[in-house]
Parts: C-alpha cells; structure tokens; sequence
C-alpha cells in the first residue's frame, strides 16, 4: 500500500500529481488526523487543564441557568427564553468540540472519521451562528424593555418569540448547510492531516485538491453579511437604549439600568471580538504563528461559553436572587 504523506502546514501541501509515487488519491478519505495544537504537542496535557476547567465552567453554569428559569416562574419572559436558548446553544458548541480535543491531549486519539468530521464543521459553524442570532434577540428585548416599556409585554408575546427563535434556528442551519455540502464534495488528494483540535471549515476546506475559493468566498459572504449585519443590530439597539438611560430622571436610575444593559454588552464583546479575529487570520493572517490561531480559535469557542452564564447570572438580580435562595435553603 502506497504511504500517505503527511504535511504538518496547511499553508504548503504539496502539489497534487497523479504521476507522483509518494501521493495517493484518497478523495474520500475514511479519516482525517487532527494535530490538536501543532508546536505544542508536549504542553497538551498542561494545556487540558484551563481546557478542562473552562469546559466544566461552561457546563455547570449553563445547566444552572436552564434549572433556575424552568424552576421560577417569575422568569418565564423573552428575555430569559432568550437566555435559555443561549445556554443549550454554548452547551452544544462547547460539547462538540471539547470532548474530542481532551481525547487528542490525554490519550492521543487524533482519528476522527471523515463524516463525524464534517458533523463536527457543521455543529460548530451553526451554533456559532446561532449565538450570534440570540444576542440580536436579547438586544431586540432590552430595546423594547427600556425604550418602550408600556408596550413590552404586548410586543415580545410568546408567538413572537417562538417565532423570532425559530426564525434564529432556521437561519443559522440553512446557512452553513453549504459549508458542508462543499466540504463533502471537495476531492481531498494531498494529506489527511489537519493542524488543529477540531475540524474547523477552513482548515478542512484547505485540504482539498481542487480549486475552493467557492468555499472560501462563500464563508466571507457569511462573515460580512451576516455576522456584521447582526453587529449593525445590535449597535443600533443599544445606541437607543444609551439614549434613554441617559434621558432618565435620577442618577440611581440611570446607574441600575446601565448596569444591565453593561453585562450584556460583555457578552457581546467577548463573542464577536475574537470571532472576527479568528475567521480573518485563518484567511489572511499568513504570518501568524499556527499554535497562536489554534490557541486563540479554541477561546473564541470556549470563553463564551463559560462566561455567558457567569456574567448573565451574576448581573441579573433575579437569577442571582433565586440562586442564592437554592443555597441558602439547602444550607438551612
């Protein structure tokens, strides 16, 4: 049987011949060899363990947010059904790619099957989407609750907010169904070898024989039109919602609704900012060390999942209320 060659930078693969002894067309390929964090390969278990912990963060903090809302019925409002669908959303998306990298950094397991890897591309790319979709929902929610107040409870009903989350559901696994429709029929003939801890779209696209710039302008389309469209969003909700705060009588007023509206706006930095920078360095940011960009794709996926539920039920009176009364009754 013909070897393999494995090429550890996407960057330089080598050109693909037929005529070539040492290149073997595998076009579909039954596995894919993720490296976890090329560079590194000696720290990957130090590296598990901030990996590990945020992960279990993560985990912990989300369920304790759907368990709170299900549980006070003072809760059951758009905002908080927002703030559930976030937490299943970073559950989902932090689940999808943890389990696999720890198995890279404690057990070495760097298979993964060439359709669980594209699975993998799917979930990711979708709920990341998803979460975008959501903190736009949010915005809509604090808008009408701070700027139209009187008009909350008859604008945001339960029909408008099932509709507005199917509407997020569906937008988001319409959108990156292309990612993998590409991805699937790409021929993939220089090496089955991916320089990261996940199957990423572009690092898997990268692989491929042929000419994908479809792939890749496609994904720029995504990033542009639609991740800075929610951005527009947002910026113009809270805009408006600054606006009325500041147009409120008493400093104290203006101090306990700005300290809201302040959580929310963390969690909106703390997405997008190492988003952006992550989608364009993979595309244009050649120079940049590969261990840096896996590192930092790894906290874009990672950090806002674990600081969501801390920052939304840290800031939010009734779900830090509610939880201090779980411990409290417990303790009596």
């Amino acid at each position: 049987m013909q070897e393999i060659p494995f090429c550890l930078r996407v960057g330089h693969l080598l050109p693909y011949s037929m005529s070539d002894s040492n290149t073997t067309d595998f076009t579909n390929p039954s596995t894919f060899i993720l490296l976890g964090i090329p560079g590194l390969e000696a720290a990957h278990v130090w590296i598990s363990i901030p990996f590990f912990t945020m992960y279990a963060i993560a985990i912990l903090g989300n369920f304790t947010i759907l368990f709170i809302v299900k549980m006070e019925p003072s809760l059951h409002g758009p905002m908080y059904y927002f703030l559930c669908m976030l937490a299943v959303s970073d559950l989902i998306l932090c689940t999808s790619i943890l389990p696999k990298t720890l198995s890279i950094f404690w057990f070495n397991s760097k298979e993964i099957n060439f359709s669980a890897c594209l699975t993998q591309m799917y979930f990711i790319h979708c709920f990341l989407l998803m979460d975008s979709g959501i903190l736009v929902a949010m915005a809509l929610d604090r808008y009408v609750a701070i700027c139209d107040p009187l008009r909350h409870s008859t604008t945001l009903t339960n029909s408008v907010v099932a509709k507005i989350s199917l509407a997020v559901v569906l937008r988001s696994g319409l959108l990156v169904l292309p990612y993998l429709l590409l991805a699937k029929r790409w021929p993939y003939c220089r090496t089955n070898i991916i320089p990261h801890t996940h199957c990423e779209h572009m690092a898997v696209v990268k692989l491929a024989c042929a000419d994908t710039r479809v792939s890749s302008y496609y994904g720029l389309f995504v990033i542009f039109c639609v991740i800075i469209l929610d951005v527009f969003f947002i910026a113009v909700s809270y805009t408006q919602i600054l606006r009325a705060i500041f147009g409120l009588p008493t400093k104290d007023a203006r101090l306990k609704t700005f300290g809201t509206c302040g959580s929310h706006l963390c969690a909106i930095l703390a997405f997008y900012i190492p988003g952006l920078f992550s989608s364009l360095t993979y595309r244009f940011g050649q120079n940049v060390p590969l261990h840096f960009h896996v590192l930092m794709a790894n906290m874009y996926l990672l950090v806002p999942s674990m600081l969501n539920p801390i920052i939304y039920g840290v800031k939010t009176k009734q779900i830090r209320d509610r939880l201090l009364q779980l411990f409290t009754h417990k303790g009596i």
